[in-house]
């Protein structure tokens, strides 16, 4: 044990669960309002599916996948204990994580070719984007370089997290972890650090009312292709309709 391994994973997630508290709870007091994901699909619609809806599928899948190894490592090592379970559990998270991967990567290709959608995009942005980019390529490549990812994530990685929130640190295991997974855990925790400042704060105002919202239908008084093509001058007045 040294003193960059203590930095890393012990300091650094200490680091990140204070801030990730105090900085979201300050944003939703001062800026309520940006407590969003900033939409931008008004400015492009199309592009913005195709990375938008993989993408979430996928993360709300592989985080929920975490979530449970994390409150419940001995279910899951139960559930993997039959070959058959375990295989199928190993590919249905590859598969969303694929998906995850698939749909971040529309959306940076979205932000860089579409003008409209460039000149609303922050440096927070693409850096959010390249960090989960590169946390949902290391995942994918460590499930497939250390196969059974759900068994040693309960048998290690759970008790290490564990002993974080107890305020009794054990990183004995995780610092003999190979360095791709050491990466992965480090750029984790780099992301709930950085949580409060980008648009994935908007996870905690998520309007689950919505489900039990009567359908609004939104109709459009002119040419929507027109208005959402990057060519389109902007004009300060409504457009006519066509």
């Amino acid at each position: 044990m040294n003193l960059f391994n203590l930095f890393l994973f012990v300091g650094l997630p200490y680091i990140a669960l204070v801030t990730f508290l105090v900085g979201t709870i300050q944003r939703y007091r001062s800026k309520g309002f940006k407590v969003s994901s900033l939409s931008s699909q008004f400015l492009e619609g199309r592009s913005l599916f195709w990375g938008s809806v993989p993408f979430h599928f996928g993360i709300l899948v592989v985080f929920c996948g975490h979530l449970t190894a994390f409150l419940i490592p001995r279910g899951v090592l139960l559930w993997n204990g039959d070959p058959l379970r375990l295989i199928i559990l190993q590919v249905t998270a590859f598969s969303f994580g694929l998906s995850m991967l698939i749909g971040l990567s529309g959306l940076l290709v979205r932000r860089f070719t579409n003008a409209r959608v460039r000149m609303v995009t922050t440096r927070m942005d693409l850096l959010l984007e390249l960090l989960l980019f590169t946390q949902t390529a290391l995942g994918l490549w460590m499930a497939f370089n250390y196969r059974w990812g759900s068994s040693w994530f309960a048998a290690d990685l759970s008790p290490y997290l564990w002993s974080l929130l107890s305020l009794s640190p054990d990183i004995s295991a995780v610092s003999e972890l190979p360095l791709a997974i050491q990466l992965h855990i480090v750029n984790a925790f780099l992301i709930f650090t950085l949580f409060p400042f980008t648009r994935l704060v908007h996870l905690l105002v998520a309007p689950l009312h919505y489900l039990m919202r009567p359908y609004q239908r939104v109709i459009w008084n002119w040419d929507r292709r027109a208005i959402r093509h990057p060519n389109t001058p902007w004009s300060p007045t409504r457009p006519k309709n066509t």
